[in-house]
């Protein structure tokens, strides 16, 4: 019964910050969002008795591909005017619903390793990493491809079109 409410703490959670993050105007704030709402996802794996998805959940999404959204939206938002926008990032009103979220993720976590009482009848039996990684590159080794040449598809895309956009906003600079 408990890891049932643990399991809707974790799905309030993920869906508040996705509300959050599609929500939010500023990128760097949504991509905080993103981060609670992918640790949010993580947490559920782990309460569904999956330590490795949950790990690689944080490892790979929370980890690498948000480093990667943020790296494009800083390259994005080169300027004078970027940098006074970011400095708003420090303020404390920005994170107090973050951290809060967070905070509760961390809640349900620490509750559910104190009790011991995270795994369902959901799970069949335990996935060693192994199997993982054999499945990823045997069976599904096109989608994984696929989903590698999608990100740096998208990378080269940003680049360009912010290389774009400066290049106007120095062309307007020397014209006025």
């Amino acid at each position: 019964m408990t890891a049932l409410i643990l399991f809707y703490i974790a799905g309030f959670v993920t869906l508040a910050a996705a509300i959050l993050a599609i929500t939010r105007t500023n990128a760097s704030h949504a991509l905080i969002y993103v981060v609670v709402a992918l640790l949010a996802i993580a947490v559920i794996f782990f309460l569904l008795g999956s330590p490795f998805a949950a790990a690689l959940q944080i490892v790979v999404y929370a980890g690498a591909i948000v480093v990667l959204f943020l790296f494009v939206v800083m390259m994005l938002n080169l300027g004078k005017s970027s940098v006074d926008r970011e400095r708003a990032l420090l303020t404390r009103g920005i994170w107090t619903v973050p951290s809060l979220l967070a905070l509760m993720l961390f809640a349900v976590v620490l509750f559910a390793l104190v009790s011991g009482d995270h795994e369902t009848e959901a799970q069949a039996r335990m996935i060693e990493p192994k199997e993982v990684g054999i499945a990823l590159y045997t069976k599904y080794v096109l989608a994984v491809e696929l989903a590698g040449v999608l990100l740096l598809a998208a990378l080269v895309g940003a680049y360009h079109l912010g290389r774009r956009y400066l290049a106007d906003r120095r062309e307007e600079e020397e014209t006025s």
